[in-house]
């Protein structure tokens, strides 16, 4: 008896070794990413903790942190089972920051200078309401049918959508809203940070004072196999160079977005694993890359973060976009920008419009062209910095929809052939949620 109880005491020490051994160096990420949820939802959107981790921190893993809020110091913080506290503090204008014991907190920073004036025109280009409009070709009933249809039944939580915006010749014909949410609240786009960050080397492109075409001009590459890698290289993630992307795990997206300093620096260190232009591998770092590079475009720190603002972000009307800095002070342009719904829906008008806003060229048609046009190697999926159907991955949609995605099912789609913008918050990734099927609703109630 005693050997066995020796046998079962060994087997449980090393059940707690092997536990230990492969989830301790994990608890630095947990703890980073609930801290950091934490910190954005509630002091940019004013959610409740209880809401957020009901939401946002309701994964895997990241739902074992203990979250607590400092509303005096404006911090938020995170811990599990006491082990691995990670703090996120929050600034007016650069949002909520992941920051480190090396961080120091009393450092005088710059914050985007902002244009928030008012005026009295309507949606999407104003600050009014639209005057309703009624289409002949639209069947509202199957649409809000469609609609509707994306979003949990009363006891049910598995779609898990928190809002939908349909916008049809620039007239919103569909807006709803899950419990909690209205048309002010602010939602973190995640991976759509990508296309805003691309965007802004098409508003260089257009002043003549980029080519995307050009070596990427990183000073460090210069003497090794990455001195060829271009910018447009890194648009189309197919730089060759080496990343690994895979949240379930330990790897360089988590490492960068959970613990560097400055996200940009940590793609530009990885050697070349693949020669440019020959492999599509999808790279947060690559994009936070770019914005090292935007802002290496600039004298100085506070044009770089204006630039942001006053070429896209403000001109467009997003008023209610804040995009979140790494302790370095730079964007990050990979996961963290936060909008209203209606707000992301007018980044889509504007592709819709090929760069123009309301008689004013941000950018080249050409551009909407080159960031939908397919990148050899991602089967017709990828663009440059935004996702295509061109290889048909939503069949009963048209091969020339292309969208912003970001993690858990952000979307902003844009369906030029049908003048239409399609925007979906949630919390539930393609496959788990049907986004073929809302597709194919939303289009059906187009009378042919």
């Amino acid at each position: 008896m005693k050997k066995f109880f020796k046998v079962i005491g060994f087997a449980l020490l090393l059940a707690v070794f092997y536990i230990g051994f492969t989830t301790y160096p994990k608890l630095d990420l947990i703890s980073g990413f609930s801290a950091k949820s934490i910190a954005s939802g509630h002091f940019i959107d004013h959610r409740s903790q209880e809401m957020i981790e009901k939401g946002d921190n309701d994964i895997k893993l990241i739902d074992l942190a203990k979250n607590k809020i400092n509303e005096a110091g404006k911090f938020a913080t995170a811990s599990v089972y006491g082990l691995k506290e990670r703090k996120a503090i929050y600034r007016e204008g650069l949002g909520a920051t992941l920051i480190d014991d090396n961080f120091d907190v009393n450092k005088p920073y710059d914050t985007p200078k902002r244009n928030k004036t008012v005026n009295d025109l309507a949606f999407p280009y104003g600050d009014m309401e639209q005057k309703d409009t009624v289409f002949a070709n639209v069947d509202y009933a199957k649409l809000n049918s469609a609609v509707a249809n994306a979003f949990d039944a009363k006891g049910i939580v598995d779609k898990r959508t928190r809002s939908l915006l349909v916008i049809y010749k620039d007239k919103i014909i569909a807006e709803k809203y899950d419990t909690g949410f209205d048309k002010n609240s602010k939602i973190l786009g995640w991976s759509m940070t990508k296309s805003i960050t691309a965007t802004l080397f098409g508003i260089l492109a257009k002043e003549r004072k980029y080519n995307v075409n050009k070596r990427a001009p990183i000073a460090e590459w210069k003497n090794d196999d990455r001195k060829v890698i271009t910018t447009s290289d890194l648009l189309h993630m197919k730089s060759g160079l080496a990343w690994e992307e895979n949240y379930s795990t330990i790897c360089d997206a988590t490492k960068m977005l959970f613990q560097a300093e400055n996200m940009g620096r940590v793609q530009l260190e990885k050697p070349v694993a693949f020669k440019p232009n020959t492999h599509w591998n999808y790279s947060s770092g690559t994009t936070n890359l770019l914005s090292y590079i935007l802002r290496n475009q600039f004298k100085t720190h506070q044009e770089y973060l204006d630039f942001w603002y006053s070429a896209l972000i403000d001109k467009i009307g997003m008023k209610s976009m804040v995009v979140e800095t790494d302790m370095a002070g730079n964007f990050v342009g990979s996961s963290y920008s936060w909008a209203t719904t209606r707000d992301w829906s007018k980044f889509g008008l504007l592709y819709l419009h090929q760069g123009n806003w309301n008689g004013e060229q941000l950018f080249d048609a050409g551009w909407a062209e080159y960031v939908a046009a397919p990148t050899k190697g991602s089967k017709g999926d990828y663009g440059a910095h935004f996702w295509l159907n061109a290889g048909g991955r939503y069949p009963d949609a048209p091969k020339d929809l292309y969208s912003a995605n970001g993690f858990q099912g952000q979307k902003v789609f844009i369906l030029p052939s049908h003048d239409l913008v399609i925007v979906r918050m949630g919390l539930t990734e393609d496959g788990k949620f049907d986004v073929n099927g809302m597709l194919k609703g939303i289009l059906g109630s187009f009378k042919k």
